[in-house]
Parts: structure tokens; sequence; C-alpha cells
């Protein structure tokens, strides 16, 4: 689909000599060769928009910029991978090559339609800058607040009975899935944050005759936002590490905890299991098989030997 803005010439000819923005979502063959033709410049695909070198995310060629990164198109769904994102951004017009649908481009389009006043390429570049900025920090401070659900569950001290209460297994599964998510989230999130860092940085970084300046000092900010939300994220990542490492120590002990009862148990019914099979031999010679109370005594050597590895294990505080 092929978006212009603002939509002053006539309807017949879909790209616009002057449009300030030319926006391509999913854009067909078609829809590429006309914009390539009506602006004179080359549109990377699909391909070389996902590149990850810095050389195919950022370039310069005959006073044009192509500013390449991936964006998120759902903060929330790890179903989706980030999304390559191009700028072309030249003197005369600005134009985004994309391939999922971004909060940040319909908040600048829908401003733009209540705008009477042009704006150009750059404002408009500028404008998305901003949106991006702050829908990177909406997702981060939502994982925050993820996280701090995650950690008041990891650490809960829920009692029972006078004794914590023990997360079952189905508890700590679900709870390695959503740190686990948390984590995948925060990368994706990172990679859009550097891609952005990238692009600022090149843009604001060289002085360029036709980039007003008021754009240059007004791209200071973002990158000083960018700047503080790769400190941020990288604190949010170690906090996954420490819950993940967390809940990976929970399920180790709870490990523990199910070996230690088996050792006991199996430790307890050695002694017993032992009494009865000397007794269980009938053999002819045996005093105890003419004493009249011989079957009770079994018993009794039985419940003795079980009870005395219990009572043992309880004073060393092994169970």
């Amino acid at each position: 689909m092929l978006t212009t803005h603002p939509a002053t010439a006539s309807s017949d000819s879909p790209a616009r000599p002057d449009a300030a923005w030319v926006d391509l979502f999913n854009p067909t063959a078609d829809e590429r060769s006309k914009v390539e033709i009506e602006y004179g410049v080359e549109l990377p695909s699909r391909d070389e928009l996902s590149e990850v070198e810095l050389s195919s995310r950022v370039s310069e060629k005959n006073g044009v910029l192509f500013l390449n990164m991936p964006a998120i198109s759902r903060g929330a769904s790890l179903d989706e991978p980030p999304s390559p994102l191009g700028f072309v951004l030249a003197k005369a017009v600005l134009i985004t090559v994309r391939y999922a649908q971004l909060r940040s481009f319909e908040s600048v389009a829908a401003r733009m339609s209540g705008d009477d006043g042009r704006r150009s390429g750059a404002d408009i570049f500028g404008d998305l800058v901003d949106e991006m900025v702050d829908l990177s920090a909406d997702l981060l401070e939502e994982t925050a607040r993820n996280l701090d659900v995650i950690s008041g569950a990891v650490f809960s001290r829920d009692v029972e009975g006078g004794r914590r209460a023990t997360k079952s297994n189905d508890e700590l599964h679900e709870t390695l899935i959503r740190v686990g998510s948390a984590g995948e989230r925060l990368s994706r999130i990172r990679d859009t944050v550097l891609g952005l860092q990238r692009i600022v940085s090149y843009v604001s970084g060289r002085e360029r005759d036709w980039i007003p300046k008021a754009l240059i000092s007004r791209l200071g900010t973002p990158q000083s936002d960018l700047v503080s939300l790769t400190e941020y994220e990288s604190h949010l990542s170690d906090k996954v590490q420490f819950l993940l490492d967390a809940v990976l120590g929970f399920i180790n002990t709870k490990q523990n905890d199910i070996f230690q009862v088996l050792t006991v148990i199996s430790v307890v019914g050695i002694p017993p299991t032992l009494v009865a099979s000397i007794y269980g031999m009938n053999f002819r010679n045996m005093p105890e098989l003419n004493w009249a109370w011989g079957y009770e005594y079994g018993l009794a050597l039985i419940v003795l030997s079980a009870v005395v590895p219990i009572l043992w294990f309880k004073w060393r505080r092994w169970v």
C-alpha cells in the first residue's frame, strides 16, 4: 500500500512529487517502481533492509540518506519477529518502506491529517523518531511492570499451616515461561533502540546543507533519551537473568527436596525389610517360631526398626 502526506496533487498519480512523506507498506513491485521513477531513487529490498552490518544500515548516496533498522510491530506478542524498516531521506521527500503496522507511523499520520501546514520530510523524520522513542520507552516500562509482578510471585512468602507454601511444578514452569518471554521481548526492544541510535547519530553527526539545523538540534533530545533507554534495558536484562537464575534455583531446590524424601523413605524401609526377610526364612531351628508372642515380637521389631531411623533423621534435621 502506498500513502503520501500531504496529498495535494491529483489522485491519478499515487506517487506525488510534491509529497513530503511517501509511506510504502508491504509495497508491490508496481508501487516500488512508481516511487523510484517519480523520485529518482533506488529503494532497498526487504532482504537489504534486513542486513545487520553497519554499512548496510546507514549510508549516503548522491545526497540521499538510506537508514535501516528493525522495528517492533507488536510489543506484547512473541509470534511476530521485528520487521525491517527503511528510511530514504532526501532533500525534497521522506520515503519509508515497512512491512508491519507501526503505532508510531499511525500516530504521525493522524497528526498530519489534522495539520493544514506544510512540513518537510526532515521534520516528519524527526516526528517519527520521537514517536518511536516514546514507544520504546512505553514498552520498556510495560516490561518492567511485568518483571515486578513476576518477581513478587517468585519471592512471595505465602504461608500454609505455619510453613512456607511450596510452589508446584506447573507454577514454576509457568513462571519460567513468563521470565523467558520477558527476556525475548527485551531483546527485540533492544534491537529497535540500537537501530534508532545508529540512524539518529548518523543523521545528526554530520552537517548537511539540506538538513535544517533545527532538526539536528531537535535530534539531540531523542539521542540522549536513547542512551538512557539502553542503560535501562541493560538493567532490565540483568533483572531477567536474576529471575531466571532464581526460578532455576527453586526448581533445583524442589528436586533436591524430592530426592531427599525418596532417600529417607528408602533408608527407613531397609531395616524393616531386613527383619521381615530374616523371619521369613522359616528355618527349623529358629527359636522365635515356638514363642507364644513371636508374631507380636516380630511386628514390634519391624516397627521399631522403621521408627528409629525416622527419629534419627529428625534429630539431625534432615527432614
